[in-house]
Order: structure tokens, then C-alpha cells, then sequence
């Protein structure tokens, strides 16, 4: 058994033998034994070569975009191969559970049907993006295990792959989005400009939480179920399907709304789309639990990374 912490040397004896002479004769003078070769195989534990490999890692998988883009596509095509409408059943599914609750569930909180319809789809579509990247995010590396131990290829690709899929089913959504907010007359507010940066942050977060999912995932076989109920329950303390105004007057109820990450993140996005002002707090929010989520994906990746391969 090699120990990976210590260094071997290896003696190499090597012999110098004259061109075209094959064995040495009874008057030749005795071979001449050349300085011993030293082979040195040694593992390092530092951190900064732990740090420089992640980081070569990243590196190789924004070069690898193309790649990305290719197993996500493939992904979706097998997902949805002999479907007759392939991908298109999710914005089905979405435009009719919209359809289904959104004007139920207006008369049951007492909201104006033009405005709790375009807040509900909004919503809905926003939080499956969230839901379905944690949910396959915990075994991003489990499900690629053959690929990872045959194929040398940075290992937060897989990460990048959940993302991009996610990204573009996420697009098929949005339709519905649009369609609701063309019949509302819902239009954009002028703080618009947000979108995009917030958006970009959204990507982030999604690959910072891949990551640390997938890794956990990979290590510890209980995290999906867990995950999967942490996000059932998530969505219900979380205005998706009601309104944060209605615990305009509630006091300590509305605090555990605004520590809610998930409310903050999922406020850069929707407040501007529904018009509603820019509010820095929310920003600040998202940013603050984005950066936590950046420097604890980032100290277990530079540490598990290279123990992937021995947990699948």
C-alpha cells in the first residue's frame, strides 16, 4: 500500500555499454557504472497546490464552455427522446398549474386577479429553477461516476452541466411568463436594467451550490432526500405563492421573511419584471448570502476535489 504522504526513491542501476559492443570480453576493461538515477514520487497536501488545482479546474471548464453546452443539450434530448413534444411538456405543465391555482388562490388571499397571476407565474417559474438545481445538483457527480473515473476532465463540469440544462429549460418557461404578462398588460419596471446582473448572480450561485451539493452528494448518499425536503419546505415559508405584503403588519412573521434567502434572491429578479422599485436592501442581502455561499464552496472544493474519484 503506497502512502501518498511520504517520498520513494528508487535506485536505478544503469550500465554504459560501448556502441557495437554487446557483452564485455575477457581483455576489456570492466563496465563503468553510471551515477544512479533517483526517481521521486511524492504527494503534496499544501494548500496552495490544493488551491492552484481548483483553480486550474475552474479555469479549464470556462475554456470547456463548448463541452457544456453539448452535454446539456444531449441531456435534455435523452430526457425527453420519443416525446412528442419534448422539452415544450414543461412549459405545458407550467402554463396549466398557472392556470389551475392562479385564480383560485387569488380569491382565497383576496388579491386582484391582473396582479396575483403575474406575481404567481413569475414565481413559480423562478422557484423551479431553484428547486430543480438543488435537487440534481446532489448527484451531479454520482450520475457522471463512469465518466469521471475513465475520462481525465475537470471535475466542476459536471457542476457547469446542471446549470446550462437548468438554464435552458428555464428559457422554455419563461414563454409562459410572457404570454400572462402580454394578456395582464403587465409591463416592466424602469429598474429593469437589474435583470441582468442579477441574473449573472443567479448563474453564480447556481454553480457555487452545484458544487457543494454535488460534492456532499457524492460523499454522503442521504443528502437528495434531504435536500428534497429542505426545498419542499423552503417553498412554502417563501412568497411564491403568496405575497410578502400580506405580512406588512405581522412583525416578527415578516423578519423570518426577509432573512429568507431564497426571498432575497428571488426579489432582484421578480420586483423589477413586475414593475415594482428597486430595493437595495434585497441586493444587499442576496450579495451578502452569495458571498458565504462563494467562500464555503470554495474551501470544501479546494479540499474535496481530489477525493471525487475515491467516493463514487
Amino acid at each position: 500500500m503506497v502512502d501518498a504522504a511520504r517520498s520513494f526513491r528508487y535506485r536505478l542501476p544503469m550500465l554504459m555499454i560501448a556502441p557495437g559492443q554487446d557483452s564485455a570480453g575477457p581483455s576489456s576493461p570492466p563496465p563503468i557504472a553510471a551515477p544512479a538515477a533517483r526517481l521521486v514520487i511524492a504527494a503534496s497536501h499544501s494548500w496552495r497546490e490544493r488551491l492552484r488545482l481548483a483553480a486550474v479546474d475552474l479555469t479549464d471548464t470556462a475554456r470547456l464552455w463548448p463541452l457544456v453546452w453539448t452535454l446539456s443539450l444531449f441531456d435534455i434530448r435523452l430526457r425527453y427522446r420519443g416525446s412528442l413534444l419534448g422539452p415544450l411538456w414543461l412549459t405545458l405543465s407550467t402554463a396549466i398549474m398557472v392556470g389551475a391555482i392562479g385564480f383560485l388562490y387569488a380569491r382565497l388571499f383576496h388579491q386582484d386577479v391582473r396582479a396575483y397571476l403575474p406575481f404567481l407565474t413569475i414565481s413559480l417559474v423562478l422557484w423551479n429553477f431553484i428547486s430543480t438545481v438543488a435537487s440534481e445538483a446532489t448527484t451531479c457527480f454520482t450520475q457522471a461516476d463512469a465518466m469521471i473515473r475513465s475520462i481525465r476532465m475537470p471535475h466542476s463540469v459536471h457542476a457547469a452541466r446542471v446549470v446550462m440544462r437548468n438554464t435552458l429549460v428555464l428559457g422554455h418557461n419563461i414563454v409562459v411568463v410572457a404570454v400572462v404578462f402580454a394578456l395582464l398588460g403587465t409591463r416592466p419596471g424602469l429598474d429593469s436594467f437589474t435583470l441582468l446582473p442579477g441574473f449573472l448572480l443567479w448563474l453564480a450561485d447556481a454553480f457555487a451550490a452545484s458544487l457543494l451539493l454535488g460534492l456532499f452528494g457524492a460523499r454522503f448518499r442521504d443528502i437528495p432526500p434531504i435536500i428534497a425536503s429542505v426545498m419542499q419546505i423552503a417553498f412554502y415559508v417563501t412568497p411564491i405563492m403568496w405575497s410578502p405584503a400580506m405580512l406588512a403588519h405581522r412583525g416578527l412573521a415578516r423578519a423570518f421573511v426577509e432573512l429568507n434567502p431564497f426571498y432575497a434572491l428571488l426579489e432582484i429578479i421578480r420586483a423589477p419584471l413586475l414593475g415594482q422599485p428597486f430595493e437595495p436592501g434585497a441586493w444587499h442581502l442576496a450579495v451578502l448570502y452569495s458571498l458565504g455561499l462563494f467562500l464555503i464552496t470554495g474551501l470544501i472544493f479546494v479540499r474535496a476535489r481530489p477525493r471525487l474519484p475515491y467516493w463514487l
